[in-house]
């Protein structure tokens, strides 16, 4: 009698036959009576005593199996799907595939750790470029008293160029930073020293950007300047530079306004000559000056026909709403069909647009026209099922309708048809059940041409010998999970 082996999930895995040896999977199930089965038997134990420790994968995994794999010397655990390390970090020079929110992987051309968050890979760190550190460092230094002090150093290919501290103090002697002496509170720069009164030295670093406030400009005080408005009033500005709504004007002519409209809406406009234009500047990689664009009376234009983009790969624009669209489109999301805007669909769902789907098929649920051939030949009729079953289900008589999924043990009369040739009872509610001629089946397991194949559990079929004939396989697959065989049916 057959060792029937379930999985722990109390799923049937396979049956081994009185005196054979099953090789489903990476370890050999070994039949009864079956003569020598000790070599076999410690080999397994071996196996899985050294979790298959080899440089290549295991050829027929499991769900849950473990592979060491001596390659990386890594532990691994097949997913269902491929290969994942367990625990730790992918390490690879390009970014890995198949991760989980939360996985990290380890970059081995930059030496850089990056985390998944679901879509794209975050860096966690270090931020290093060049061949010294660079990145923000939090230190703890201390001053000419002894006193701890927490500092924030901006760093740069090992040069420590800026400092950000909360308190003023004098770095003492123990722990000298190149560049500087004294920290003042906020930022300090490198070469900022109490010999040069807070101004940094003319070959050293500089602050470049506005600042709402200076104490010094040209190394003289704010409060030695005079501060005069063109039409000689003195002005004396506050903390933020205001204007009025009415804004400013800018050229000799006064070609250019800036000004509010309305109270709030802010306004670019060209003020003088007909037919004005406001043009877009840009300086490109090389140092060159482009013009990319104008805003007319007309319009947004290019400055040239078909040469500046719209977005761009990297920075896509949400949406675009018009009208009209004339040119060409690389991709839409819908197709006009007469008035109404349909998607498409590589399954046969109402009111969409057919498709080809991965294996190159179009799914309807009825064709109507001339076909010049067909891929399938089969009598079917309709019979109402208690629920709706895939192609290549083996059908019996019971369950809550007319018929069901057959199993081991059943009569099966036919087996759920896709495209029948021709199609008895065509009105009546139900699904299309293959009574003779060739049809695909759900087999599990491998299976060669001319093979019987026998109703097995829930509609899929196997090659194990049953009393639920269902037909014979017209072709060979040695894949080991199940998909469609072409078979002529035998019920």
């Amino acid at each position: 009698m057959a060792y029937q082996i379930d999985r722990y999930s109390n799923t049937l895995l396979t049956n081994v036959e009185d005196g054979t040896v099953d090789q489903t999977t990476d370890l050999k199930f070994i039949g009864k009576n079956y003569a020598g089965y000790g070599e076999i038997q410690n080999e397994n134990f071996l196996f899985l005593l050294e979790n298959f420790s080899g440089a290549t994968a295991p050829s027929r995994p499991l769900s849950g199996q473990i592979w060491y794999d001596t390659s990386v010397s890594k532990l691994k655990f097949y997913d269902g799907t491929k290969w994942r390390t367990n625990g730790g970090s992918e390490a690879s020079a390009t970014q890995p595939t198949g991760l989980s929110i939360g996985d990290f992987w380890w970059d081995t051309t930059n030496d850089q750790l990056y985390v998944y968050n679901g879509t794209i890979f975050i860096l966690v760190g270090p931020q290093n470029a060049g061949d010294g550190v660079t990145q923000m460092q939090s230190l703890e230094i201390l001053d000419t008293n002894g006193t701890q002090r927490n500092i924030i150093a901006g760093t740069v290919n090992g040069e420590t160029v800026f400092i950000v501290s909360s308190a003023e103090f004098d770095i003492g002697a123990s722990n000298t930073i190149t560049g500087f002496d004294r920290v003042k509170k906020g930022l300090t720069l490198i070469n900022t020293k109490l010999a040069t009164d807070g101004v940094t030295t003319p070959a050293g670093h500089y602050y470049w950007g506005t600042a709402s406030d200076s104490l010094r400009l040209g190394g003289v005080l704010a409060s030695q300047y005079i501060q005069q408005a063109s039409g000689g009033a003195n002005t004396v500005f506050s903390t933020a530079v205001e204007f009025p709504d009415a804004g400013i004007l800018i050229g000799n002519s006064q070609d250019l306004q800036l000004l509010i409209e309305n109270g709030t809406e802010g306004v670019i406009q060209n003020v003088t000559g007909n037919n004005s234009k406001i043009k877009i500047k840009n300086t490109n990689g090389s140092g060159t000056t482009t013009h990319t664009m104008d805003f007319t009376a007309n319009g947004l234009t290019p400055s040239q026909d078909n040469v500046y983009a719209l977005g761009s790969t990297g920075f896509k624009w949400s949406n675009v709403f018009s009208t009209n669209f004339t040119g060409e489109a690389s991709q839409a999301t819908a197709l006009r069909v007469g008035t109404d805007f349909r998607t498409a669909s590589s399954s046969a769902s109402n009111n969409t647009v057919a498709v080809r789907d991965a294996t190159g098929n179009i799914a309807a649920n009825l064709f109507q026209g001339t076909a010049t051939q067909a891929r399938y030949a089969d009598l079917a009729e309709k019979y109402a099922t208690d629920k709706i079953y895939p192609v290549g289900t083996a059908i019996a008589v019971g369950g809550e309708d007319e018929v069901r999924a057959a199993s081991i043990g059943d009569m099966c009369i036919g087996v759920i048809s896709d495209n029948p040739a021709y199609l008895m009872n065509s009105d009546a509610e139900g699904q299309a059940v293959g009574l003779k001629g060739r049809v695909p089946v759900r087999v599990n397991g491998p299976v060669s041409k001319g093979q019987a194949v026998f109703a097995w559990k829930e509609g899929v079929c196997s090659t194990i010998t049953t009393n639920a004939l269902v037909g014979i396989a017209l072709e060979a697959s040695t894949e080991e999970g199940e998909k469609l065989v072409e078979c002529v049916l035998k019920v």
